[in-house]
């Protein structure tokens, strides 16, 4: 077994991750385990995807050590009833079978009650997986519902921002009169005022401050730090110093301090999760789509299942309105179908008999009949949502600095806060140096330090830096979702933003890849048109190139009939060779014709190069030895290439059009689509090659194209953009998949990533301008305590707040179709 066959990559949710410092803690911790060779966490989603070694460590040790750093891992617990157990025996059948599966962390089986208890990662695993395995070993399970991992994340976060919402109102209601009787004059000389402040604040400190305390302990006794560590400090200086102040019947006491500091920091983790929470509203707008039944013919009756239950090779049924369950072949009927959910495409789409269709989109006109191919996570639905979830789980190389920084950002702050307070410590024991704030001269000097101290340590914000980047990342790609593009990962999305230039492929991506034959021009006087096209189209029936479908598109059309060809063989970017009515046919250009042994005539060289001036591609047909004809072909530019081109063009891109045609046809096509340079000939496995060349010239190259033939030079561009119509491995290889077959998209995936990288920057700015000028004023003392705890808490907040705006992001142009 080879080493790359042996490494395994899961993704795990965790919890108890509060701001950057916890995710850092989370990935070093799993980069220092023997066993792991990779680790990326995102504070965003609270994912961590892993690449290790199953030898050498099990996806329960990951997740124990990720425990045994304080935090805790996203679970789901279920219990399945299982019937057909007779015996201890079967018990343990079913729970070896359910520990082995990739995900599971523990199962039980009792076989007295029959239920089957098991622990697993809803991000791997689903109850239907856990159905299907216990019934693969002969037992059965009786119906349960399933929660997806998007469901139980979803779950959480309202958890979550319910529990900061019931902290907060506790911190709001004590905290008006904190405010009231701590800062008017006329409460604050009375002698009841301060035990009345203690009992107003200890409430807060003790509940809405346990959010906080409890990370800050499970961090600390584990060794590491986080963001929660500076708020436990701060506060708790504040409340204890008053503590301390008030049983010693002295008159300096913070409890406002403590009390404000608690609850508006409790109010920026509720706004922040908030909005945080509406970061994921694609992912769930996308699962939205699927309906939750389909109508199938079985055993000759319609019957009303469940989408889960849709088997391969089913016989749907779609009425008018409708939504398609899942994606297949129409076998009976006509309509037009409303695929915009999915491709972004606002105009209907006639199909028939023949066509494919795809799962979430609508039916707009009649009763269709439709053979299911693909079900469950293989529909082009579920690749969608898996893509998007892939690429918000990814970490962008902007990031890099930002994880640097907050790995060493709370020590540094504790090492600041320790700093500060022993300078105005010493300042203030022995120089007469008056404070900033007037407000604090009547202050003794140590309480001035401890304030100061309070001060630095609340103000410093590692969330804002944690938040910048993944945020942005899942609000940019959610939108790119909704547009029809989808980015590979976040890498993707930064990376676009660089390319200098884009080569197109010309087939099926400028053109609309449909080409018709044009012309028919015999050159032997014992064959007429039909003889031509006839023998031509036999040869080529089967073939699934453009050009051979449209030259048996218009055999078909003149009620020619075809024969079965022999011996074929296509010869890649030159034509083809069969033997049809048992004679040998030669169909391609006229490099193709020489090297088989045969002379051109400079006539047949004249009237080729006629027909390649006007953009048409011309093929000599060859047929028993000689010359018999020439087919030429055309393809249609697209009208939405034209507006593509013009906008790359306003945009400083250099623009390429690569195609196998000849130069002349390629040329003529380019100039159309008013496109300078045109690289031609080149065979299937060059197009790599000339990207490699450009990449060699220094340039950023974005690649865009269609076939299985683009799938290298896909993979070996900076940026691969692969059409949807193309084949799976060119959108495998791609680092953008455009879901129509339309060049403005490319465009649309060049301006969202500029304005996503934008907004990403501001919030990197915002984070280390925040923070490098927020804690010297603390240090300083012009800011108090609250005021500290107010700035901190709407930091984070800003970020994500920030990051949201992209769901306004609105392309600069529009594809025809929308006009």
């Amino acid at each position: 077994m080879t080493e790359v066959e042996e490494k395994k990559t899961i993704k795990l949710g965790v919890t108890g991750m509060t701001c950057t410092a916890c995710s850092r803690t989370v990935e070093r911790v799993l980069k220092r385990t023997s066993g792991v060779e990779e680790a990326n966490v995102s504070l965003a989603t609270n994912e961590v995807i892993v690449s290790f070694d199953p030898k050498l460590i099990s996806e329960k040790e990951l997740a124990e050590t990720i425990e045994s750093v304080g935090y805790g891992i996203r679970k789901e617990k279920i219990d399945l009833l299982v019937t057909g157990m007779t015996c201890a025996s079967c018990a343990q059948n079913v729970e070896k079978a359910l520990k082995k599966i990739t995900g599971v962390f523990s199962a039980f089986v009792n076989l007295t009650t029959r239920k089957a208890t098991v622990e697993f990662n809803p991000s791997l695993v689903t109850v239907k997986t856990l159905e299907k395995v216990i019934k693969a070993i002969g037992y059965d399970v009786e119906k349960s519902i399933e929660e997806d991992a998007l469901s139980q994340r979803r779950r959480l976060e309202k958890e979550e921002r319910l529990q900061y919402r019931a902290r907060l109102i506790v911190g709001v209601i004590f905290s008006i009169p904190i405010v009231i009787f701590g800062m008017i004059p006329y409460f604050m000389t009375k002698s009841w005022q301060p035990w009345l402040m203690l009992a107003l604040t200890t409430p807060i400190f003790f509940y809405v401050g346990w959010a906080f305390f409890k990370s800050a302990f499970k961090a600390i006794i584990h060794f590491t730090s986080n963001m929660d560590v500076l708020v436990t400090l701060g506060s708790s200086a504040a409340y204890i110093y008053s503590l301390i102040s008030l049983s010693l019947g002295r008159n300096e006491i913070y409890f406002e301090s403590a009390a404000i500091i608690l609850t508006a920091l409790i109010m920026g983790k509720y706004l922040e999760a908030i909005a945080k929470g509406r970061t994921s509203d694609s992912i769930a707008k996308l699962i939205g789509l699927q309906p939750k039944t389909a109508k199938v013919i079985r055993d000759g009756i319609e019957q009303d299942i469940l989408i889960d239950e849709v088997l391969v090779g089913d016989i749907v049924i779609v009425r008018l309105g409708e939504k398609i369950p899942v994606d297949g072949v129409i076998v009976e009927g006509s309509t037009a179908i409303d695929e915009s959910m999915i491709t972004g495409e606002s105009l209907l789409v006639d199909k028939t008999v023949g066509d494919k269709v795809i799962g979430a989109t609508i039916n707009k006109n009649g009763l269709i009949k439709f053979k299911a191919e693909n079900v469950g996570k293989d529909t082009v639905l579920a690749r969608i949502i898996q893509a998007v979830e892939d690429a918000q789980g990814s970490k962008a190389p902007v990031q890099r600095l930002a994880d640097k920084v907050s790995s060493y950002f709370v020590p540094a702050v504790i090492i600041i806060a320790t700093v500060v307070l022993i300078v105005w410590l010493l300042l203030g024991a022995f120089t007469n140096i008056q404070p900033f704030r007037e407000v604090m001269q009547d202050v003794s000097w140590y309480t001035r330090a401890i304030l100061y101290t309070i001060a630095v340590l609340v103000i410093a914000c590692p969330c804002a830096l944690g938040l910048a980047t993944p945020t942005g990342v899942i609000v940019g790609t959610g939108k790119g979702a909704e547009l029809g593009i989808l980015f590979k990962n976040a890498e993707s999305l930064e990376k676009t933003l660089t390319i200098d230039t884009i080569i197109f492929d010309k087939t099926g991506t400028i053109t609309k890849g449909v080409p018709e034959v044009t012309d028919i021009i015999v050159l032997a006087d014992d064959f007429s048109e039909n003889e031509v096209i006839r023998l031509s189209a036999s040869a080529e029936k089967g073939s699934e190139h453009s050009l051979g479908e449209a030259i048996v598109r218009a055999a078909i059309m003149r009620d020619l009939s075809l024969n079965d060809p022999s011996n074929f063989e296509a010869i890649p970017g030159k034509g083809i060779k069969a033997f049809v009515d048992g004679k040998e046919l030669i169909l391609g250009n006229d490099a193709m014709l020489l090297e088989v042994g045969y002379s051109l005539a400079s006539e047949l060289g004249n009237k080729m190069g006629s027909l390649q001036e006007h953009g048409k591609t011309t093929m000599i047909v060859a047929y028993d030895g000689k010359i018999i004809g020439l087919i030429a072909v055309a393809d249609v530019i697209k009208d939405t290439s034209y507006k593509a081109v013009a906008t790359l063009k306003k945009m400083g891109m250099r623009l390429i059009m690569l195609t196998g045609d000849n130069e002349r046809t390629a040329k003529a096509i380019a100039q159309k689509a008013d496109i300078e340079e045109v690289i031609a000939g080149v065979l299937p496995e060059q197009k790599a090659e000339v990207v490699k060349a450009l990449q060699e010239e220094g340039l950023k190259v974005g690649m865009v194209g269609d076939g299985i033939n683009d799938a290298p030079a896909l993979a070996q561009a900076d940026i691969g953009f692969a059409v949807a119509s193309g084949t799976d491995v060119s959108i495998e290889t791609s680092d953008i998949t455009l879901m129509r077959s339309d060049l403005t998209q490319v465009v649309d995936a060049i301006e969202l990533s500029h304005a996503t990288l934008k907004i990403i920057k501001g919030n990197l700015w915002w984070a280390f301008g925040f923070n490098v000028v927020a804690i010297p004023i603390a240090a300083l003392g012009l800011l108090a305590p609250w005021m500290a705890a107010l700035a901190m808490a709407f930091s984070s907040v800003l970020v994500v707040s920030n990051s949201l705006r992209l769901k306004l992001f609105k392309p600069k142009i529009l594809s025809a179709t929308d006009h």
